[in-house]
């Protein structure tokens, strides 16, 4: 069982290669909000809406202070192709190892077929992360169907930093 992310606590740093530049690292304290993607790859149909939706709002996104992107376990080829395909100027990861999703808490799926994918993946996810790498929003999804509204998670996290407002959900234990 993966543990899942505390609100308030550090996310784990995990580097992640691109199909066509450096790493992006997730978790690492930027000095910047980041806003974590991870999506299920190119053989998921509810993917690309959601990307292309959120291509079509990074100008807010990167307005309201916030560094984008998106990660997967695709291989560089599949990643290459959908950035391609889609026009995503976000930056996106590629090869997600397994080890990394089960630190990061993600639910992992096999394949269902040898035609969806060759691979194990990430199911989705959604990490807002404050300047010093700790988790603010963490958005976790067992399938493709739940996941956060972007524009009221753009909203809500307006209104977070506008008000200075701590991450929520620390109670871990009311013992």
């Amino acid at each position: 069982m993966s543990h899942k992310p505390n609100a308030g606590q550090p996310l784990p740093t995990v580097l992640v290669p691109t199909p066509n530049g450096p790493p992006l690292t997730i978790g690492e304290a930027t000095g910047r909000w980041q806003l974590v993607v991870v999506y299920r790859g190119k053989h998921c149909g509810r993917c690309k809406p959601y990307l292309n939706q959120l291509q079509s709002m990074l100008t807010r996104w990167n307005d309201a202070g916030f560094d984008v992107m998106a990660v997967s376990a695709d291989t560089p080829e599949k990643a290459t192709a959908d950035i391609e395909e889609y026009g995503w100027t976000f930056p996106v990861g590629c090869s997600l190892m397994e080890a990394d999703m089960h630190s990061l808490g993600l639910y992992i799926s096999d394949p269902l077929t040898p035609t969806e994918t060759d691979r194990r993946f990430a199911e989705p996810a959604v990490f807002c992360l404050r300047p010093d790498g700790t988790v603010q929003i963490a958005a976790i999804s067992n399938g493709p169907s739940a996941r956060p509204d972007l524009e009221a998670l753009l909203d809500g996290m307006i209104f977070t930093i506008e008000n200075d407002k701590p991450a929520r959900g620390q109670v871990i234990d009311v013992t």
